[in-house]
This record gives structure tokens, C-alpha cells and sequence, in this order.
């Protein structure tokens, strides 16, 4: 992944969070109001749920097919995930970022960490639910798994969770828009930090002015 630190260069975001937390929906409304934001669409070999498309909410494919894509190396990260693959294709994420765009992906905490280490400047977001109780009630609500699946998803969460310390921003999911101002406010941040401007110092200073900060 050469280059992908260049200033010119889009941001890379990582978004991770437990199953039922409203990732989805927080990404539709950051979206709604940030055009200028690629959704990297996730390749995984689980069964669309109901209202899922091809190419929106994921890439369907064999379990088959994407054993082939690990072989060839086609992709950034991958990870098992409740019994099915998840993963992003480096190819695409490469094209953009290098055209400068910004790159959202939602994955999961395997796959985020595979994806720090790949390129150590990718902003990593978790999202977490108000409560325990309150995720609980969601995958419920969302009334497409059984019990015994919830069961597994909630003790999941719960490991997921412990995982939220690697990452550089943490975000409550109580309320979907609050949620996705927040991640609007932590790109525009990340987008001032001096390391990401400082060309725009140079221009002042000059380029000969080398000051260290101790």
C-alpha cells in the first residue's frame, strides 16, 4: 500500500462496531449530508438479508470464490466473522485514495486491525450502543435472527467492545443523526491536524525553516 500516505491522498476511515449497533444508518445519514465520501462495498459470503442489495449493503459471493481472492492477494483485509468471510478489495480502495477521494469502510474489528497495520494513518472510528440492553433490543427488533443467534451476536459484542480501545475515536450510537455529526466533526478534525497542513505552513515560514518541537 505505497503511497497512500502522499498529502494528496484521501483520508481512509474505519468504521467498526458490534452487530445491531446502526452502522448501516449511521452511515446513510453521514453520507446524505457528505457526498465526497467513497463507501467501500465489502465482499462476504453470508446470505443477503431481507431489503439487502448486491453492490449496496455487500458483494455476495461463494465461500469458493472468495477463498480465490485471499489466494490472489485481492484484497486488503479479510476476517471471519459468526461463520462467514468479510472483506475489502485493495484494488478499489487503492484507485481512490490515490485520486484523492476519502474512503469509508465499515468493518469489523479483525479486518480494522489488518487494515492499521496496512496503513498505519487510516482514522479508525468504533461505534458502541448506549447499553448492553438497549443492542439487545435491537437485534431483536430487527427480527432476523433466532435467539441462539442473538445470543452469540450480544456475547460477540461484548468481546468486540474490549477491541474499542484500538481505535482512535469512540461515538455512542443513541441517536443516528448526534452519532453522525460527531463523525463529521472528527474528519474535519483529522483533516487540521498540523502533519496533514503543514505544506500550507511552508508556504509562510518557507521550507528552510526546519524547527523541532522537543
Amino acid at each position: 500500500m505505497s503511497g497512500l500516505k502522499k498529502q494528496k491522498n484521501g483520508e481512509l476511515i474505519v468504521l467498526s462496531g458490534p452487530s445491531g449497533v446502526g452502522k448501516s444508518t449511521v452511515i446513510a445519514e453521514l453520507l446524505s449530508n457528505r457526498r465526497d465520501i467513497y463507501f467501500s462495498v465489502s465482499y462476504t459470503t453470508r446470505a443477503p438479508r431481507v431489503g439487502e442489495a448486491e453492490g449496496v449493503n455487500y458483494h455476495f459471493v461463494s465461500r469458493e470464490e472468495f477463498e480465490r481472492m485471499i489466494r490472489d492477494g485481492e484484497l486488503l483485509e479479510f476476517a471471519e466473522y459468526v461463520g462467514n468471510y468479510y472483506g475489502t478489495s485493495m484494488k478499489v480502495i487503492r484507485e481512490k485514495l490515490e485520486q484523492g477521494v476519502d474512503v469509508l469502510l465499515d468493518i469489523e474489528v479483525q479486518g480494522a486491525a489488518k487494515v492499521r497495520e496496512k496503513c498505519p494513518d487510516a482514522v479508525l472510528i468504533f461505534l458502541i450502543p448506549p447499553s448492553l440492553e438497549e443492542l439487545s433490543r435491537r437485534l431483536y427488533q430487527r427480527n432476523t435472527d433466532a435467539s441462539e443467534a442473538i445470543s452469540l451476536r450480544l456475547e460477540q459484542a461484548r468481546q468486540e467492545c474490549r477491541e474499542s480501545v484500538c481505535y482512535d475515536y469512540l461515538v455512542v450510537n443513541d441517536n443516528v443523526v448526534d452519532a453522525a455529526q460527531e463523525i463529521r466533526s472528527i474528519l474535519e478534525a483529522e483533516r487540521c491536524k498540523v502533519k496533514k497542513r503543514i505544506h500550507l505552513a511552508h508556504g509562510i515560514i518557507g521550507d528552510a525553516d526546519g524547527r523541532k518541537c522537543q
